[in-house]
């Protein structure tokens, strides 16, 4: 087997308010670019790692992208087969956005890909998680498999990736705020409760159903109202700089509903039109340059093809 082949992970946006770990979206962009081609000894390298300012180790047991490839060639019986890997991350570190879920997707994709072993991006899922697991200590898909399989994902238990791709309505956008400040998942997870209350509960849960109705009947007023996080957002919101200021501003601009991207600290606000997408990530950018934070923000539709051969 000679030459060599790229491969497109996407970001991604997990827990969507209401899904707490098993609710999640691909975007159009950002993403990470592997590449992976014949190897000159034996076993997988990874060679070269760009964007990433010296982060990521390039030992395959500690970078998640590796792992997870090599979960996927003891899988195969094929540990031994002569591999090069290369990372191009386009995305940043502690985003909210599945930077590393991206990494662990496109690691696995580009190796399934390369080697032509026939198995299915659901056969493959599992192993894409165990490689983000490195990166943040938890078993959980609700990046990964947005980014692996595109659209709208509800995972129904982690443990055995028992998961249902979710009708994704036409004309939704994404607007995407970040402040570029660090926040990485396993510190926005110590700031949770691990108890919660029975009232909570159950308005959570009315939430996510409502939600998950209102995505296949194309209810955007449902959606709207079901787009309410009562559960997690108010143990994390004070983790993100002006959140509530730039929710409301949102809200009243017209955005359907708002909320954290995954651990945070980015921002995630779904539209029914790209005008109001990009009105809204201008308007949260101003908010955030007033208070002198840097950020980015970005309009996205909903990605539903996931990782993809270039």
């Amino acid at each position: 087997m000679s030459g060599s082949i790229k491969v497109f992970a996407p970001a991604s946006v997990a827990n969507l308010a209401v899904g707490f770990d098993i609710l999640g979206l691909a975007l159009e962009k950002p993403g990470d670019d592997i590449l992976v081609r014949e190897g000159k000894s034996p076993g997988l390298v990874i060679t070269q790692i760009t964007g990433a300012k010296n982060k990521l180790p390039l030992d395959v047991q500690k970078n998640t992208a590796g792992y997870a490839a090599q979960q996927l060639l003891k899988h195969l019986g094929e540990t031994d087969r002569p591999l090069e890997m290369e990372i191009h991350k386009k995305m940043p570190f502690g985003s909210g956005l599945g930077s590393s879920a991206a990494s662990a997707v496109g690691g696995v994709f580009a190796v399934n890909e390369f080697l032509k072993t026939g198995l299915s991006k659901s056969e493959i899922l599992r192993f894409a998680v165990e490689g983000e697991e490195i990166a943040d200590g938890a078993y959980h898909a609700d990046n990964v498999a947005p980014s692996m399989l595109g659209g709208i994902v509800l995972i129904r238990d982690n443990q055995t990736l028992d998961f249902k791709k979710i009708h994704v309505p036409q004309g939704l956008y994404i607007a995407i705020i970040y402040p570029q400040i660090t926040l990485l998942t396993r510190d926005s997870r110590n700031v949770l409760s691990p108890m919660a209350d029975m009232a909570t509960v159950i308005k959570q849960s009315g939430n996510l159903a409502a939600f998950i109705a209102a995505l296949y009947t194309s209810d955007y007023g449902l959606l709207s109202r079901s787009l309410q996080d009562v559960l997690i957002e108010p143990q994390r919101a004070d983790l993100i700089p002006c959140f509530y200021e730039i929710k409301d501003m949102a809200l009243k601009t017209g955005g359907l509903g708002f909320s954290i991207s995954g651990a945070g600290p980015s921002m995630f606000c779904v539209c029914d039109n790209s005008h109001l997408a990009e009105e809204i990530c201008l308007k949260g950018s101003m908010i955030l340059k007033n208070q002198k934070i840097r950020s980015s923000g970005f309009v996205s539709k909903i990605n539903l093809e996931g990782a993809y051969r270039y």
